[in-house]
């Protein structure tokens, strides 16, 4: 049996955290190791705990999540983070994405997101609620400036990584070797300055370089 997904849960409401507790020991995968209280919190207890995921609340006290976020993924790139909110807010969401956040979840996703939200986290894979990306696309710096910049495989390779497709999915989908679609994604994020794919996805999905 696979080691179950360590996940840190940081919120500034106590009785959030004990819900999200509650809500995700349904799930024998994933295991909360730990709660922090605010963004700073959250950057020491990942220091310490090294959980695998960390669920991150955005509108918070002493430091908030995109700042947060910046801090852990730079410190430790192999933390997976899911931002976790209850605004509606296309500017905040675009902060914590490119800060660094792999998934996006609203707050009043049932148990079933949020815990595939977590797993594919842990796999390394993100998923932004739907409504986020259909507000990135409508922004209004919305433009076509990437489009000369990616080739067609490369794009089709991004439409794929959008769906949160792996590399040996991808590779089997397009009949390609995954060490080739590794150098497509490689070159797809420094093109489109990402940090994570999916940051990249949001990006291809705002500046209407995939179907959304």
């Amino acid at each position: 049996m696979a080691d179950p997904i360590r996940v840190l849960v940081v919120d500034d409401h106590k009785v959030v955290r004990k819900g999200l507790r509650i809500f995700l020991s349904i799930a024998a995968e994933i295991e909360v190791i730990g709660e922090a209280r605010n963004g700073a919190e959250a950057v020491e207890k990942t220091a310490e705990h090294r959980p695998d995921v960390v669920l991150m609340d955005l509108k918070m006290p002493v430091m908030d999540g995109p700042t947060a976020i910046k801090q852990i993924r730079t410190a430790h790139p192999d933390v997976q983070i899911v931002a976790l909110t209850s605004f509606h807010d296309e500017s905040l969401a675009q902060q914590a994405l490119e800060a660094g956040a792999i998934g996006y979840v609203f707050k009043d996703a049932d148990e079933e997101e949020l815990i595939s939200a977590i797993q594919l986290a842990g796999k390394g894979q993100g998923v932004i609620a739907p409504e986020i990306i259909q507000a990135l696309v409508k922004r209004p710096d919305h433009n076509i400036r990437y489009q000369a910049r990616l080739t067609d495989r490369e794009r089709g390779v991004l439409g794929l990584v959008a769906r949160g497709m792996t590399n040996p999915t991808i590779a089997s989908r397009l009949s390609i070797s995954v060490s080739t679609v590794s150098f497509h994604v490689h070159n797809i994020l420094g093109k489109l300055d990402a940090k994570t794919r999916t940051e990249a996805a949001t990006i291809a999905a705002r500046e209407g370089l995939i179907d959304t």
